[in-house]
């Protein structure tokens, strides 16, 4: 460009566009294709109910074949037939239920009052050493041994049937929970105390969460108890629960239905332990496997 003066300038080149910047996306987690999900599902639970699967399986061909005698035990296939009809005629419905609120009920009252008694016990160490050898005295007297003296005291109502779960249940509670203390890491104990926490604090936060999977032991010990030891209780004077209705069954030689009681007896028994896994993975989650 000529300007007045005589003296030419150029005019500045364009800078060049500037390009706009790249997004970065994070990587996506590589997941594993639906179908074979699916497949390594069914896979393992087809591992998992093989035995059962199995033992149905020599259930229905060992009385079919004459391997046992078919009077005794009928073939699995029977066993199902009573079992739907009792379904039908309500009668399993009414027994189960009845079972089913005597359990429950003792079995929360065993938990209720056995879980804050044995935190109490294990905190305290001389309460521990001293009330140890009477509780080692109920823990080794059987539940059913002492079912005459129940009755004797409280009749052959729902009390001496409810009461008599309570007892079963309480003894694995208790001695768990006073282990689940007495136990608890001692260098989490250490690093707790050094960072001056209360003992309020100290039991919330250490000992209680420490303690969660050897109570649950315990619990889950129970609750098996609270059902065997309630249909034995139900052979005594009851008229109604699944206890009865087996031994009603036995007198009758109703064979079949007989082996339907105990077949729901062993699914309400399973059921029941695995709500309580369930329970104590959730309160358990803080606990990082051994594995990872």
């Amino acid at each position: 460009m000529s300007l007045a003066s005589g003296v030419t300038t150029e005019e500045p080149a364009a800078a060049p566009p500037i390009a706009p910047p790249i997004a970065l996306s994070r990587p996506r987690p590589h997941r594993p294709p639906v179908l074979p999900r699916i497949l390594r599902a069914v896979l393992t639970g087809a591992t998992k109910s093989a035995a059962i699967v199995a033992l149905l399986l020599a259930w229905e061909l060992a009385p079919r074949f004459g391997l046992v005698d078919r009077t005794f035990l009928p073939p699995f296939s029977e066993v199902a037939e009573a079992w739907w009809g009792l379904v039908a005629n309500g009668q399993l419905a009414d027994n189960a239920q009845a079972s089913l609120v005597r359990s429950f009920t003792g079995f929360g009252i065993a938990v209720a009052a056995s879980v804050p008694l044995g935190l109490l016990i294990g905190w305290y160490r001389p309460v521990a050493d001293l009330l140890n050898p009477l509780l080692q005295v109920f823990l080794n007297t059987a539940a059913l041994a002492l079912l005459p003296v129940f009755v004797l005291l409280l009749g052959i109502g729902e009390t001496s049937k409810i009461s008599i779960v309570v007892y079963a249940c309480a003894w694995p509670i208790l001695f768990n929970t006073i282990s689940a203390v007495r136990t608890v890491d001692p260098t989490l104990l250490r690093l707790a105390k050094s960072m001056d926490l209360s003992a309020p604090r100290l039991f919330q936060k250490v000992i209680l969460p420490a303690s969660v999977p050897t109570i649950f032991t315990g619990i889950r010990l129970a609750g098996a108890v609270s059902i065997v030891v309630l249909v034995a209780a139900e052979m005594v004077g009851a008229k109604a629960g699944l206890g009865y209705l087996i031994n009603a069954s036995q007198y009758n030689f109703a064979i079949p239905q007989m082996y339907a009681g105990i077949v729901t007896i062993s699914v309400i028994g399973v059921a029941f332990n695995q709500l309580l896994v369930a329970v104590e993975k959730r309160l358990s989650s803080w606990r990082v496997p051994a594995t990872s």
